[in-house]
């Protein structure tokens, strides 16, 4: 339905109840800035939140004698607020008109990031209505409840800083939550150790497409880039995986222990202990995909390249209500097989990251679930320290690292990607849709923990997955 129709349904819907087309107008606006242009939480239980925004925005003008309302949206079934304050100085709406709805909307909220963390009180109850005021010296909106302890509500509007094609925005809906400290990255960096070799001349004729133009999917007989998927490419002329090549992945996901390989001198028993390592507990060896690159003589527009385009699905960074913390969602429904990004964070070796969680443990620092690049380890005869690589989004990363971990029935996939490298020491950890995934819903992929390892540096959390084949023991007792 276009948007002009659904904004003439949400005005005929308001002058029923005997609203005018004037009250409705800078209400609805600020609504569709908070929620993306989502119309589902505008449109839901007949309008209601719209009614109810419109009636708060009212009482508060009256009671306050100017236009400084707080917008608040009632999550039916779990009783959580969504409170929307404005900033003194500055609009909280965009200044585009209904007049011309189909306008682009640049991102849904309005605080910039400061990334400092903030003192939280108790949430206000739903039944208060609330007014916003705020500090001029702080960027983040303090809601002041009626009779009720302040509470916080925190918005940014865009987390990666303009680093990203897209922006992703981040909404604590319930002001428990501290802001997260870290840097946002859009590309893997080298902390010190990690050796990730890039250059043209490692590159060899038969890893790339030199003879290729425009788009290598166009023809019908695949380049030399598709060497490593067998032949064939991974990915559709939509962009989307494959559906031979994700039934392959899930196959090798689904895959226990049992059919692990192993690694001669494990790097992971090295980093515990170097003078008598342990014997290699397995990995799970895992589908590539290589991607054209710059040696290529295909352009950025091929089809062969949708990782290292970056991010162009709409996101966002948001407090779940499971007690899980920070979580990321889609603002838009996704299709099966679509990428969705990459982890991004340090580079490290697996001596690096041993030290540094040993250490962040003894301090109790707060850290992202790392990714080991040991998808081909067991290849590897004698690898290195400074081969065997992780990646550490701790205190540099990307929208990624506040992706909940689900066992088993998660609905995002990682898969490893080449793209400047002809090794495999290092490549992308590439996150695509295992199915269908609607607008609002939690993206979540499986960190492939064993809960039962009680020597792994970095000490397994006790899971809130939810899943009904939830791998944590201890908390399904």
């Amino acid at each position: 339905m276009a948007t002009v129709e659904k904004v003439r349904r949400a005005y005929n819907a308001m002058k029923s109840l005997g609203i005018s087309e004037e009250n409705v107008k800078p209400v609805l606006k600020r609504l569709l800035k908070l929620y993306n242009k989502n119309w589902q939480l505008i449109e839901e239980d007949n309008y209601r939140t719209l009614a109810d925004a419109i009636f708060e925005y009212e009482d508060d003008k009256n009671a306050e004698g100017e236009m400084e309302p707080a917008l608040k949206k009632q999550q039916r079934g779990n009783g959580e607020d969504k409170v929307l304050s404005k900033d003194k100085g500055k609009r909280v709406v965009c200044e585009e008109e209904l007049d011309d709805p189909d306008s682009r909307d640049n991102g849904n909220a309005v605080v910039p990031w400061e990334g400092q963390p903030i003192d939280h009180s108790s949430q206000a109850h739903s039944s208060h209505i609330c007014t916003g005021s705020v500090n001029p010296s702080r960027d983040e909106a303090t809601v002041v409840a009626k009779s009720e302890p302040k509470m916080v509500f925190n918005t940014i509007e865009d987390i990666t800083k303009g680093s990203e094609k897209v922006k992703i925005s981040l909404v604590d809906e319930t002001g428990n939550e501290d802001l997260p400290h870290f840097l946002y990255f859009r590309d893997n960096v080298t902390y010190e150790a990690a050796y990730v070799h890039v250059s043209l001349a490692r590159i060899a004729d038969e890893d790339c497409c030199s003879d290729c133009r425009g788009d290598c999917l166009s023809p019908s007989i695949p380049c030399e880039c598709a060497g490593s998927t067998g032949g064939e490419y991974a990915y559709t002329k939509e962009g989307l995986l494959t559906q031979d090549f994700l039934k392959t992945c899930l196959s090798a996901e689904s895959l226990d222990m049992k059919h692990a390989v192993y690694c001669k001198d494990c790097p992971l028993e090295r980093a515990k202990n170097a003078d008598l390592p342990g014997k290699c507990k397995g990995h799970i060896s895992k589908k590539f995909i290589k991607e054209c690159w710059r040696k290529c003589g295909c352009d950025m527009r091929c089809g062969n390249r949708v990782v290292q385009r970056g991010i162009t699905r709409k996101l966002q960074v948001f407090v779940t209500s499971e007690n899980k913390g920070w979580g990321v969602r889609a603002l838009e429904e996704l299709p099966q097989g679509a990428f969705v990004c990459e982890y991004v964070g340090e580079i490290l070796t697996n001596m690096e990251l041993y030290d540094r969680n040993t250490q962040s443990g003894a301090d109790k620092e707060r850290h992202a679930y790392p990714v080991l690049l040991d998808a081909d380890w067991s290849t590897e005869e004698n690898l290195k320290d400074e081969e065997a690589l992780c990646l550490d989004a701790t205190k540099c990363g990307n929208v990624a690292r506040f992706i909940n971990h689900r066992c088993a029935d998660a609905n995002l996939i990682d898969i490893p990607v080449q793209v400047e490298t002809p090794d495999r020491h290092y490549y992308h950890v590439a996150f695509f849709t295992r199915r269908k995934v609607e607008a609002l819903e939690e993206l979540t992929w499986d960190y492939g923990i064993d809960f039962s390892d009680t020597g792994h540096p970095i000490k397994a959390f006790r899971c809130r997955c939810g899943s009904k084949f939830c791998r944590d023991i201890k908390r399904r007792r």
